[in-house]
């Protein structure tokens, strides 16, 4: 049974849920959706999901709750983690912004609202690495990744600039995978490649 957690302090909570939901359907696996709002639950879990919603509140909450630390050392297990807008934001290595207190889980610099608000809001075939087709990305006050580290993976870019990383096993998005039907970025990030779930919590 692969347990997954969903970051429920803010966000797009159920979209997450069920978008894993299908992709481990799809791939025969019984899956278990924690939602987490206080510390002691992530380190029973065997990946990890950030939504998108405030970045400032976000971290704000997860500090108060010592959530923070807990998924510092998930990632640092190697265990899977995906990070969507704002929770890319929050798992940055510079948010740009002091109220944000990142965890620096991707060494990457994010320019916060970088592609415009709410009423910029749009939705774009995107070529991501490691999928065939492109993905139809949801921008909604989206962040740009103005800077990579060295060692980080760029898995796609829009209008000349990185929205999609991969850091050893954090993957991070500007846009929002879960509010399409499609699942394959889920299924991507937790299912294949170097990432693929076999080191589980119970194990």
């Amino acid at each position: 049974m692969l347990r997954a957690g969903v970051v429920a302090v803010q966000g797009d909570v159920s979209e997450h849920a069920d978008a894993i939901r299908r992709a481990a359907d799809a791939h025969g696996e019984d899956v278990e959706v924690v939602e987490i709002r206080q510390s002691g639950r992530v380190p029973d879990c065997d990946v990890l999901l950030m939504p998108g919603g405030e970045s400032t509140a976000i971290s704000r909450l997860l500090a108060r709750e010592g959530i923070d630390e807990e998924i510092v050392e998930h990632v640092e297990r190697g265990k899977p983690v995906l990070a969507t807008c704002a929770g890319l934001i929050v798992a940055s290595r510079d948010a740009q912004d002091d109220r944000v207190d990142a965890l620096s889980l991707v060494d990457v610099s994010v320019n916060r609202n970088a592609f415009g608000r709410q009423v910029d809001s749009f939705e774009a075939p995107l070529e991501v690495t490691g999928l065939d087709e492109p993905f139809p990305a949801v921008f909604i006050r989206a962040p740009a990744i103005d800077d990579v580290g060295e060692g980080v993976e760029v898995l796609a870019e829009w209008d000349g600039r990185p929205v999609a990383i991969r850091d050893g096993p954090v993957v991070g998005t500007s846009f929002h995978p879960e509010l399409t039907t499609d699942s394959r970025l889920h299924d991507m990030v937790f299912f294949e490649g170097d990432v693929e779930v076999g080191a589980r919590a119970s194990d």
